[in-house]
């Protein structure tokens, strides 16, 4: 019995230890922004009036409004919509204005404004405290005794009878009823649970004037909820005065309602004020917790200590968060993997933060954990509580916790000499971090084993393999082997703890190859200076070459030329000799800047056998061996000297350069003597002169060769006779040759100006002729006779298409019957004998294409020309002559009867002309043209 005594003794223990840490978690809960309370009721005492008012600056009550904005309330103002009353920022109730009265209760909105344009609202309600009495204590609820009343309400809720609410100044009759004074009445606010089932309408409260047992009293309410949208939540009995709630209330939708009740006489006139009634809707848990996301997406550092945070959820709840119904508590369900601890993290239960709790993350290990977490209201009771869940996704990242590693302690390879951007060696390495990051990349140093920057490492950007690549020749002669010394590291430094591996260094031992080196010229190119003009089989200089392979046995080099413009050069085969084959000139085209260029090859006699270029460059000193030339060939001058004044400037051009070409010296011929007699030289400058005609000496208009002496400034100098062409001519007052002294002076005389008249005369004369030929013979062709008389020609009478009148007279025909048939039948039925001339006789035919009967055209025109292309083409047509009937026109015609035609083909007229009109008329042309044939 002492035994199982104790056991209950330390669970009920327990049980309260339990219970009381829960209560002081729950009180240490999150801060909630805002008003402790929607709605403050505070009594005050009648010592605060002096002569029935409040003086200013009077704190009126001990009660204090509670406000946090959990930020320290420093930025936070309190407004009032009373003018005498209003709040402070510790929360005290003071009197604003003078005269502030309580004679009435007083009941005002309190807004307190956040820094960030947050706005919260409560209601205060001050009134005046009566002496105490009996009744007062049984029936007012100070703020001691709230949360008894509290606990009582919950239980009597649906037991006691509806409260009675009396308008200012009433009295209650009734021993169970209130009895206050006036003015002194403060009206509780009506609690309404929200989610109600009913049944409706529902009571809430009663509402009754003294004066009903006088007068007929009406009841009404006015406000949101009763005659404002939404409209009939709330109603009252006019006559009894019973308010009613007509169907559930939510909360999350309005928490609150202001309304405001009516008492008036069967008149209508106001018997009592209206008194304002506060209904607010008591929060139900009927909204679970939801999360602003059904997956969340965090990190953490592998290698992290425990307490490091990793992410934050949060979840909302529509109900009340100043009761437990709006309250979440966060708890973590499951985590997958549970490697290396099913429980590596923890979510702060209050405010949703998830933090690491044990050490071991490796992301080698594991690169990811998926955590459900729950959130459950009623600050996170299980048993009474909504729950809902959410996915937290939480990615290891990688650091730099493992250092490369290559997979060998040595490498080796091997190179050709003389060659680069070749691979000679492939370093292969590990790395377990996060590939193709920072971490994992590979960084390749040589530290040692090539001073002189032969090698570099490149990394494979796929692999991380290291690639040893040459970058600068080696020469076999030079160095046969290089000892590298290769490290290894990463992008990102090593974590902090972490140290490098042996295994990150390593060996490479590069061996070169001997290959056949060419010959190569130690001067290249190589520049000698010679004079031009040297003779053939001169020798200029030894063009020589070197064989690098030194350590193998001696070479024979031999040489050749690869390249000469000019062919001026040869070169000895066994020792590279140059000498000229040719004169050397400067002036030659082949010579750039006075440098003529030849290139040269030597090869050696190895396997396979090498060979080498070298480049001669030979500067030509110039010689005076270019005799100037004259310039201009050709100038004009006018025939007179004062009008000729500036004369012709003369100069030349030398191939030679200084000083073997100017200063110019120009002279004219002694023979023939009439040179120096019309013709005279001045000299301008070193390289310029000007010819002219000696003063008053006059010359015929024409073209003059005026021979020039020019001796340039060499030593010794050389002499050029040149000839200009000057061409002497008539000017006009601006010094220009006139056109007619051109002429002139081009050479031509009067007569050979007469010749070419004359010829220009002849031609026009030719085509004139030829023209009038051609008229003649057109002329000639018009004039030719027709097959008729003009007096039969009826042709004029066709081409007037609208005259609608005449017709055939010579003869009565029965137009009717020449009309088109529409069918045969009629001359199918004929007894065989004399048929009309205009039908087609009956007889086996070939079966050709029926012509196309062509309706009345709109021009006539168009219409014979089709009959007369159809009749051409139709082989079965009648070699005879028929009366072919187009159409109707009336009577009156002037033309003769066509059926006048004689057939015969008698007569001398010729008749060869239509074989001209075309292939209209070759039938035509065929039966009257063929002469004799026929």
């Amino acid at each position: 019995m002492r035994t199982d005594f104790a056991l209950v003794l330390t669970a009920a223990l327990l049980l309260d230890t339990v219970w009381r840490n829960n209560g002081e978690h729950a009180s240490k809960g999150p801060c909630r922004a805002g008003f402790s309370q929607s709605f403050y009721s505070v009594l005050i005492s009648r010592d605060v009036l002096q002569d029935r008012a409040i003086v200013k600056d009077t704190t009126v009550s001990s009660q204090k409004v509670k406000f946090d904005d959990c930020m320290g309330n420093e930025a936070v103002d309190f407004q009032s919509s009373d003018p005498f009353f209003s709040v402070r920022a510790d929360g005290s109730i003071f009197a604003k204005g003078q005269g502030a009265s309580l004679e009435e209760p007083v009941q005002f909105k309190l807004t307190a404004r956040g820094p960030h344009a947050h706005v919260w609202e409560t209601v205060v309600q001050l009134a005046l405290i009566d002496p105490p009495s009996p009744q007062q204590n049984e029936n007012e609820v100070t703020k001691e005794e709230g949360k008894v009343a509290e606990r009582k309400e919950r239980k009597e809720a649906f037991q006691a009878p509806p409260p009675v609410i009396m308008f200012s100044g009433s009295r209650l009759n009734s021993s169970k009823g209130l009895r206050r004074q006036k003015r002194d009445w403060v009206i509780p606010p009506i609690n309404v649970a929200e989610n109600s089932r009913g049944p409706f309408p529902q009571m809430l409260v009663s509402i009754r004037s003294d004066q009903d047992q006088d007068i007929s009293i009406r009841y009404s309410i006015t406000g949101v909820g009763a005659d404002q949208p939404p409209n009939e939540v709330f109603n009252i009995d006019p006559v009894l005065g019973k308010m009613f709630v007509t169907k559930p209330l939510d909360r999350e939708h309005r928490s609150s309602y202001h309304l405001r009740a009516h008492a008036v006489d069967m008149n209508g006139n106001q018997v009592e004020n209206p008194i304002d009634l506060y209904i607010f809707v008591i929060d139900m848990n009927d909204n679970r917790p939801e999360f602003k996301n059904q997956v969340y997406n965090g990190s953490v550092d592998e290698g992290s200590k425990p307490g490091t945070p990793v992410m934050h959820v949060s979840a909302f709840d529509a109900d009340d968060n100043t009761t437990a119904n709006g309250m979440v508590r966060y708890r973590i369900l499951s985590q997958m993997p549970h490697s290396p601890i099913p429980n590596m993290f923890t979510i702060n239960s209050e405010t949703g933060d998830i933090v690491t709790v044990a050490p071991g993350l490796d992301r080698e290990k594991v690169s990811q954990y998926t955590i459900i977490v729950q959130a459950t209201d009623m600050e996170g009771n299980l048993n009474f509580g909504l729950s809902n869940t959410a996915t937290a996704i939480i990615t290891v990242t990688d650091i730099n916790d493992n250092p490369p590693m290559l997979t060998s302690r040595t490498f080796s390879g091997e190179v050709p000499e003389n060659r680069v951007d070749v691979v000679v060696a492939n370093l292969t390495v590990i790395d377990a971090d996060q590939p193709h990051s920072p971490n994992w990349n590979a960084v390749y140093r040589i530290i040692s084993g090539d001073p002189s920057g032969h090698f570099t490492i490149r990394t494979d950007p796929v692999s991380n393999d290291g690639m040893v690549t040459v970058v600068k020749p080696v020469d076999f002669e030079m160095n046969r082997a290089f000892m590298l010394t290769v490290v290894v590291s990463n992008q990102a430094h090593l974590a902090s703890g972490i140290q490098s591996s042996l295994q990150s260094t390593a060996g490479v031992t590069i061996s070169v190859q001997d290959v056949n080196e060419p010959p190569y010229f130690p001067t290249n190119p190589k520049h000698i200076r010679f004079e031009e003009g040297v003779p053939a089989g001169t020798s200029l200089t030894t063009f020589s070459a070197s064989d690098p392979d030194r350590l193998q046995m001696q070479q024979t080099i031999r040489y050749s030329k690869l390249n000469d413009p000019a062919d001026w050069l040869s070169i000895n085969r066994t020792n590279g000799q140059i000498i000229t084959t040719a004169m050397l000139d400067r002036e030659s085209i082949y010579v750039k800047n006075n440098i003529y260029e030849a290139t040269f090859l030597a090869t050696d006699n190895g396997s396979p056998a090498a060979s080498g270029t070298g480049t001669l460059q030979i500067y030509l000193i110039d010689i005076n061996d270019n005799s100037p030339a004259l310039i201009p060939k050709e100038s004009q001058i006018c025939e007179r000297m004062n009008r000729n004044v500036n004369g012709v400037n003369i100069t030349a051009a030398d191939a030679d350069t200084d000083p073997n070409a100017g200063p110019f010296v120009f002279e004219l011929p002694n023979f023939p003597t009439s040179i120096r007699r019309n013709w005279t030289i001045s000299r301008i400058s070193g390289d310029y002169a000007r010819l002219g005609l000696r003063y008053q000496v006059y010359l015929e208009p024409g073209v003059y060769e005026v021979p020039v002496i020019v001796s340039d400034s060499g030593n010794p100098p050389l002499s050029n006779r040149s000839v200009i062409k000057v061409k002497v001519c008539p000017c006009d007052e601006n010094g220009d040759c006139t056109t007619l002294g051109a002429v002139a002076a081009a050479g031509l005389g009067t007569g050979a100006i007469i010749s070419i008249l004359i010829c220009i005369i002849i031609l026009l004369s030719m085509v004139l002729l030829f023209v009038v030929w051609i008229k003649r013979r057109e002329k000639e062709r018009q004039t030719k006779q027709l097959l008729i008389d003009p007096e039969d020609d009826v042709r004029d009478n066709i081409l007037k298409y609208d005259e609608e009148g005449g017709g055939e007279e010579d003869q009565d025909y029965d137009l009717s019957q020449l009309q088109q048939p529409d069918s045969l039948e009629h001359i199918m039925s004929k007894p065989p004998g004399v048929r009309r001339v205009d039908e087609r006789p009956i007889i086996p035919e070939s079966q050709y294409p029926i012509r196309a009967v062509v309706p009345h055209p709109g021009d006539i025109g168009d219409f014979i020309h089709e009959g007369l292309r159809a009749a051409d083409n139709d082989p079965t047509a009648p070699p005879y002559d028929s009366l072919l009937v187009f159409d109707y026109e009336g009577s009156g015609s002037t033309a003769g009867s066509v059926s006048s035609l004689n057939s015969s083909s008698t007569g001398d007229q010729d008749y060869d002309y239509l074989n001209d009109w075309g292939p209209r008329f070759k039938k035509l042309a065929d039966m009257y043209g063929g002469g004799d044939d026929d």
